[in-house]
């Protein structure tokens, strides 16, 4: 996009992190990527508290904020939000389907998100540790993916006919249902749903970030 300033994204490879990416590269915005590796703690560098004052990734850096002065937004919801409305795409003005994505923002930022990131806790990376922590989450998972599952049966896109934030925000997360041990077979208009998103180019380059090996 000419005469757009590069964004800093500060990001790691998780699924919140990769909302912007999607997101940044829906946009086609130009941007410069920071890995903050959490799995060595450089999310608690001084400098990065600074960006991000609750030490979570993501976070952007826009050098042309309110006023043309730069601002550092933290929290994956906020961001795409941020940039949605700066730029005028994926969230509608019409009031009803503003209210419907946001309240599908809000469910992912709200319960999908973090009942799957227990998921993740103790399915995949503390396996066998806690068996009711285990059965418990997995039992959420299946509830949440349920309840978007009937949705789908309804919609082409989370929020509607149309493509928004509320999808960005989602996909990653499904993207990582091996990890919550749900099948897609067992919900098939979220099959539908995430094979229509992943099909899109800037979708595959957002998920396609990650650090050099």
């Amino acid at each position: 996009m000419h005469g757009v300033e590069v964004i800093d994204l500060y990001t790691w490879t998780t699924p919140n992190g990769r909302k912007v990416s999607i997101m940044l590269e829906e946009l086609g915005l130009p941007y410069r990527v920071n890995f903050i590796n959490i799995i060595k703690d450089e999310q608690f560098t001084e400098a990065f508290v600074k960006i991000s004052p609750s030490s979570l990734i993501p976070a952007i850096v826009d050098p042309d904020g309110p006023g043309g002065r730069p601002v550092s937004v933290f929290e994956s919801g906020a961001i795409l939000v941020y940039l949605a409305e700066k730029f005028g795409q994926f969230y509608p003005s019409e009031p009803l389907a503003r209210t419907r994505t946001t309240q599908w923002l809000m469910w992912q930022m709200g319960n999908f998100g973090p009942m799957l990131g227990q998921a993740h806790h103790y399915l995949r990376f503390n396996p066998g540790t806690a068996p009711h922590a285990e059965q418990r989450y997995h039992e959420k998972a299946e509830r949440l993916y349920g309840e978007l599952d009937r949705h789908l049966a309804m919609v082409d896109y989370v929020a509607g006919a149309d493509y928004t934030i509320a999808d960005v925000a989602i996909y990653p997360w499904v993207a990582r249902h091996e990890w919550h041990q749900i099948p897609l077979d067992d919900f098939p208009n979220v099959q539908r749903w995430y094979d229509r998103v992943g099909a899109r180019p800037a979708v595959a380059r957002g998920m396609a970030v990650a650090p050099k090996r």
